[in-house]
Formats: structure tokens, C-alpha cells, sequence
């Protein structure tokens, strides 16, 4: 039976899907890690709602239930990345990427430079990855972690461009979400960036640099 979002996410979380089952013992830690996220998740949306009458809204808590829930979708695709030494699945969509790209040159460069160089890219992008979910779970530094999904969601709409089983707005669709966390500050409801702002907002006044990521 096909999944739905919610309950593949249920079985991420439980450490239930044929992902897991594929990497064995290392199903664990990963299990640890996506559980401690979600519980990370909660813990900081109630902090924030028990401490700023401001962040009691139904805004807020939209904003925090999507920012996590693709957290957790970038956190599921990362497991199947997991460099051991070189991903399997990994090296076959890449592999698509460079024969389905939409210009000549993007597929060229892909075949030439990073397939060649799998040993490092794998473990770049899956680091990636999981940083970004992390980003996004924990509502820390949003607006950074949402650009780099943006690049990463074009990054595979131009690579999958000609590729017939894909859908054309699938991607498009997931670079505009990330936009739309960063035009709204999504961090800031109910995530650890509206935390670090209400008990260090004067040390982000002198570095406007650093709240711009926020």
C-alpha cells in the first residue's frame, strides 16, 4: 500500500521503513538521532510558548508543524545517502541526474567531475542534508539552512529535468516552500531561533550579519 507523508514519517521515526532494514545496525543511531529531533522539536515549540505570549498563535504553530515536517522529509532522504563507503542509491540517481539534466553542460559536469569524485561528493551531501533537517527541526538559523534547500531543490529539478517518471513541479514546489521559510522568518515560531533572539537579541542588534540568517 502506498504511504502517506504522515504515516512514512511514523515509520522513519520508528525506524520501520526498508531503508533502515537496508543499513542494518546503523539504523540505530539513526533512529536516536531522528527521535531526539522531533523531541527537540516539541521541547523548544513548548519553551517558547510557555515563556512569549507572542508565539501563542495559530501562525506559529503552522509554521513550526511544516518547518518540521520537511526537516523530517530531508532527514529521511539523507538515510538513504548514508555514505558506507558510497551510497548505492546515491550513485544510481546521480547517475540519472547526468543523463536527464536539462542543459548539456550541467549532465557533462556531472559526469566529468562529480560521479568521478562520488567518494567525496556522497558523504558532502548527505552532511548536507542532515544539517539542513536539523536546521529546520530545530527552527536554529532557518533562513541559512532553507537557502541551501532551495539550491538543493533546483539542484534536482535542472538534474531531473528530462527524466519522465518525475513530476516537473515537484521540485519547483519544494524550492518555493523554502522560500516561503525564509520570507517568514520560520524559525522565529516557536524554533530555537526565536529563543536565541528574546535571550540574546542585544548581541544580534551589533551584528546584523548574524540575525539576517535568522
Amino acid at each position: 500500500m502506498r504511504t502517506n507523508p504522515f504515516s512514512d514519517a511514523v515509520s522513519f521515526l520508528i525506524g520501520a521503513t526498508g531503508d533502515h532494514t537496508g543499513i542494518g545496525w546503523g539504523a540505530t543511531p539513526f533512529v536516536a538521532l531522528s527521535t531526539g529531533l522531533v523531541v527537540g522539536s516539541i521541547a523548544l515549540a513548548a519553551v517558547n510558548w510557555s515563556a512569549d505570549p507572542a508565539q501563542r498563535t495559530g501562525r506559529n504553530v503552522a509554521l513550526w508543524l511544516m518547518r518540521t515536517l520537511i526537516g523530517a522529509m530531508w532527514l529521511e532522504g539523507s538515510l538513504w545517502k548514508l555514505p558506507l563507503p558510497v551510497s548505492d542509491g546515491f550513485r544510481y540517481w546521480l547517475g540519472l541526474m547526468g543523463d536527464n539534466a536539462a542543459f548539456d553542460a550541467y549532465g557533462s559536469l556531472i559526469k566529468t567531475l562529480l560521479i568521478p569524485n562520488i567518494q567525496f561528493v556522497n558523504p558532502l551531501i548527505y552532511l548536507v542534508e542532515t544539517g539542513l533537517a536539523v536546521c529546520l527541526m530545530l527552527g536554529i538559523a532557518v533562513r541559512l539552512g532553507a537557502l541551501l534547500g532551495v539550491a538543493m531543490a533546483l539542484n534536482l529539478w535542472i538534474g531531473l529535468y528530462h527524466f519522465q517518471a518525475e513530476w516537473p513541479w515537484c521540485y519547483v514546489f519544494i524550492a518555493f516552500l523554502h522560500v516561503f521559510f525564509i520570507a517568514d522568518r520560520a524559525g522565529r515560531a516557536l524554533g530555537l531561533d526565536a529563543l536565541l533572539l528574546r535571550r540574546y537579541g542585544w548581541c544580534f542588534a551589533a551584528r546584523p550579519w548574524l540575525a539576517a540568517a535568522l
